[in-house]
Order: structure tokens, then C-alpha cells, then sequence
């Protein structure tokens, strides 16, 4: 291990999604509170830049980022070109900071650093979400000392890696939320009156959003809709004029969101499904219908088979079964239910788990 004043240095690779992402933060908050230095490597996705403006205390690097193509296909000499390239930026970034470990936090943004840590003889790290891991973790798992795991389902997608159920780290700033007033003043909302929080998810959401807002909710439900920025003005002109139905294209706090939440409507992405959990929030779960090998509905299952939430896909979903789905969701029986049997999946020392085992490894 490098000195650097007795601090160990993690690069962290999170970019190009919000699952991603703010994982990635809350490692990076847990690093930094144990006085370890981070850097972080993220895409030049409109997310990953705001994340950089909001989150100025850490040092963030772009990288590129591209999806592999079909193996067979004429575009992957440029992607395989693309790709030693951006681990050759990769294998600077670590060598100027001092990284006594690299961990990526999924997705293809992951595998080039994670390989250059292999190169410089850094140990690496990925951490996967999902229920089925995606193909570009189980490749980048090749190169790891050790795979962390959002569900222990996952398990059995890394044969031959070691691998620690550590959960899906939450950021900190989910810890201490507003209180219900404070939050539902931000949004012009009644805090008297029960709230649905409908999450379409950054990958689109354009069919959900219409379900919902063409959905009659019991007499006194207000609704908080993050549409998305390419969806809100078009759900805006759906909804129109109906009280209590708040339409936002994106949310930059998410902490009053859920302080007024009763409960939510949400594709069944890992690191989203992580925060309801983590807040015991009850929840209908839409899987993204275009989701890498359908992970999102792997996701959702281990949500709906333990009573906390549920699913429902959304080719068969329309505005009436959704509004009897959130109508039995916000009876406060079934709701307290829901919200027991979603505390219990959650794992609220996931930051620190992975903090651990990555200390441990560097013993």
C-alpha cells in the first residue's frame, strides 16, 4: 500500500447509469469518513455530470464508455480499439492518484479499470446489483480479487469467484430525511393526504408514465411523478390541471421524494429497489421491458416472492389493474405488511461491508 500520508486510495468506476452511480457515491462516502482518499471515474452522461457538480467534495474523471456490440459484428475492431484505449487512460488515472484498489461498480464503465488494476498488480473489485448479473460483471469478475453481491441469488452467476453478499450501498443522504411537511411543501403536496412516488427509471419510461397518469387513484391519493426530462412536458400536457398530481422530469432531491412517499410505483432497478427496501416503502414494480437478459424482472421477484412488493409487467399492466394495485397497496394493513417484508431485505451497513472487505484485502 501506498503512503500518501497513511491513506489508502480507491478509484471507484460508477458511471453511465443512476444504479451505478449513487452506489458508487455511497462507497465513496464511507471511503472518504474512514479518511481514505477516492476518485471517481464516470461517463460524460448528463447524470454523471450533474453528479459531478453536486458532489464537488470528490475528484471525478471521465472516461469513455461504449456497450459491446454482437461479437460477430463490423463495429467491434472499433470497440475492442475504443476499449485498449480507454484502459491505457485507465492504467494514468491510477498511476497519478495512487490507487492502492480499484472497484467498479458495474456495467461496461467497469472493465477497463478494473483490468488496468489487474496490469499494475492493484487489487480489483466489482460489485453487482442485480439478481442476474450482467455479462460484462461476470467477464470483469475474471480480474477480481473478491465479487460483491447486492442478493446472495447472484451467487451462483460468478463460479470460480470469490464472492461477499454485502448488499447494495445507499447514500447518506437517505439516512436523515426531511421531515413529511418540509418535504411535501417543496412540492406543493398536502402531507395529511397518502402520496405515491411513480419512478420511471433513466432508460425511459414512456408507457408507464401514460399507464399512471391514466390510472384513478382512491378519493385523496396525490401523486409525485419523475417522468424523466423527455417525457415531462407531454405527461405534463396529459395530466393538466388535476390537484395533487405533481409532475417533475428529473428530482435532485430524492430524500424529500421519499420523506412524503407512502409508497411507489418503480421500474425494478437494483440500486432504486435498494433505496425502497432500505426506506420500507411497499411498491409496484415494473420491470424496464428492454432490460439486459430481463434482469429487472429477476430483480423484482425477489421483491414480490417476500410480500414487499408488487409485480407487475408492463405489457399486461393498464390504468385500472394499476389503480387496484396501488388502492390495495395503500390499505394501511397491506401496506404495513408490505413495508415489514421490504425492511427485511434490506442491508443498511452495505457501504460498510464493502469498505471492510476491501481493507481486509489490502491487509
Amino acid at each position: 500500500m501506498e503512503s500518501n500520508g497513511g491513506q489508502p486510495g480507491l478509484v471507484i468506476a460508477c458511471g453511465g447509469t443512476g444504479g451505478h452511480l449513487f452506489p458508487g457515491l455511497a462507497v465513496a462516502e464511507a471511503w472518504t469518513a474512514r479518511g481514505g482518499r477516492v476518485v471517481l471515474l464516470v461517463s460524460e452522461k448528463k447524470i454523471d455530470q450533474e453528479a459531478s457538480r453536486k458532489y464537488s467534495q470528490y475528484r471525478f474523471e471521465t472516461v469513455p464508455a461504449s456497450q459491446k456490440p454482437a461479437t460477430f459484428s463490423p463495429k467491434m475492431l472499433p470497440f475492442l480499439w475504443d476499449l485498449w484505449r480507454t484502459i491505457g487512460k485507465c492504467r494514468g488515472i491510477l498511476k497519478d492518484f495512487g490507487a492502492d484498489a480499484v472497484l467498479g461498480m458495474g456495467g461496461f464503465t467497469s472493465l477497463p479499470p478494473v483490468y488496468a488494476a489487474k496490469q499494475a498488480g492493484v487489487p480489483g473489485f466489482v460489485h453487482d446489483s442485480n439478481a442476474l448479473p450482467g455479462k460484462a460483471n461476470r467477464l470483469t469478475a475474471r480480474w477480481c480479487r473478491e465479487v460483491f453481491i447486492g442478493w446472495d441469488a447472484a451467487q451462483a452467476h460468478f463460479p470460480g469467484s470469490e464472492c461477499v453478499v454485502t448488499g447494495t450501498p445507499v447514500r447518506e443522504e437517505l439516512r436523515s430525511l426531511p421531515t413529511r411537511e418540509v418535504a411535501a411543501a417543496k412540492f406543493g403536496l398536502d402531507p395529511a393526504k397518502p402520496t405515491l412516488l411513480v419512478m420511471g427509471g433513466s432508460q425511459g419510461a414512456r408507457k408507464l408514465n401514460t399507464i399512471v397518469a391514466g390510472a384513478s387513484f382512491d378519493e385523496g391519493v396525490q401523486v409525485l411523478h419523475i417522468a424523466g426530462p423527455g417525457d415531462e412536458q407531454r405527461l405534463s400536457d396529459q395530466v393538466g390541471s388535476r390537484a395533487g398530481y405533481k409532475v417533475l422530469g428529473f428530482c435532485d432531491d430524492m430524500p424529500a421524494a421519499y420523506a412524503v412517499a407512502d409508497a411507489a410505483v418503480a421500474r425494478s432497478g437494483a440500486s432504486s429497489m435498494t433505496e425502497l427496501a432500505f426506506l420500507k416503502l411497499p411498491s409496484v414494480l415494473v420491470p424496464f421491458p428492454f432490460a439486459a437478459d430481463d434482469h429487472q424482472t429477476w430483480n423484482a421477484k425477489v421483491f414480490s416472492e417476500t410480500g414487499a412488493a408488487f409485480l407487475e409487467q408492463e405489457a399486461g399492466l393498464d390504468s385500472a389493474k394499476l389503480s387496484a394495485r396501488v388502492g390495495e397497496m395503500l390499505d394501511p394493513v397491506k401496506r404495513a405488511e408490505m413495508s415489514e417484508a421490504a425492511g427485511k431485505l434490506a442491508l443498511p451497513d452495505a457501504a460498510k461491508r464493502v469498505c471492510d472487505a476491501i481493507l481486509e484485502t489490502l491487509k
